[in-house]
């Protein structure tokens, strides 16, 4: 499988000495989908602007489809690279929600006609039908959310990368961005997913990288790093609570490596069959 991005002993900082990247290592192939977490400051943010140029290595490289980013502009990267930020509002700023999604698509030049289309099906995708005319600032946060979401999706990079996707959304609509996930892997688009929600990530994601002061301290599948109590400990992250819960009953036969609810529930319905009852 081809590689869509590779980072080689990336440092980088905003103050000279102060680095909040540290000798990043990292290689994500064509089509997979990772999710990239870490307490606040660990600098999941920092690593991702580097993934669309908006940021370049103070040493190291990172490369984007086997080209160095430091050759590139943000506009060129823009083609493959598409980044939804974290905060909507540094993202937004067209009259109309319908014309917020149809800007990337005119600036690339494509005809009316594929720019109208696009437009309808980001705004179907996204239940943002009902809002097309309304200025995109006069929405909630979530709904802005979804609408820089759509704007990225309407010119179909190959690469998509989320910044906390699933802030200010409720139960329904983080079903539906997790549907959309799926559906962009599907498509064999690589997707990369910032977020601090690590029920989403246990259910949603099979690799998961664990960031901490500047570096990474784990990378692979997610259940093996999420039920890792060093793991854990080392980022200052919170366990799924399935898998705090079979920590706390792991003495009564409960496997300690559990991450979803159904695991659990089918758990413990194998133990009061085998015990009647627990």
């Amino acid at each position: 499988m081809a590689v869509a991005i590779e980072v080689n002993d990336l440092y980088f900082y905003y103050e000279r000495g102060k680095y909040v990247l540290k000798g990043i290592n990292l290689t994500v192939r064509d089509g997979e989908m990772v999710a990239i977490m870490g307490n606040n400051g660990a600098g999941k943010t920092t690593l991702i602007k580097h993934f669309n140029g908006l940021l370049k290595p103070i040493r190291g490289s990172v490369k984007v489809k086997g080209r160095d980013t430091k050759g590139l502009s943000v506009a060129e990267l823009a083609r493959t690279v598409g980044l939804v930020f974290q905060n909507p509002d540094h993202q937004l700023f067209a009259e109309t929600v319908e014309e917020e999604l149809a800007f990337a698509l005119r600036n690339f030049g494509y005809p009316e006609d594929i720019v109208k289309r696009r437009v309808e099906w980001a705004l179907t995708l996204m239940d943002l039908r009902k809002y097309r005319h309304r200025s995109p600032l006069s929405l909630s946060g979530g709904e802005r959310k979804r609408v820089a979401i759509a704007s990225v999706l309407c010119y179909d990079p190959e690469i998509i990368i989320f910044d906390e996707p699933t802030i200010g959304q409720d139960y329904y609509q983080k079903q539906k961005i997790a549907q959309l996930l799926r559906m962009l892997s599907r498509q064999g688009k690589t997707v990369i997913v910032v977020t601090h929600d690590v029920e989403f990530v246990a259910e949603n994601f099979e690799r998961v990288i664990v960031m901490a002061d500047g570096k990474i301290v784990a990378d692979g599948n997610v259940r093996e790093v999420l039920t890792d109590p060093e793991v854990i400990s080392k980022s200052n992250l919170l366990p799924p609570q399935v898998t705090h819960c079979a920590w706390l009953l792991k003495d009564v036969g409960i496997s300690p490596k559990l991450i979803k609810v159904s695991e659990l529930v089918k758990e413990i319905t194998r133990l009061f069959h085998e015990h009647k009852g627990i």
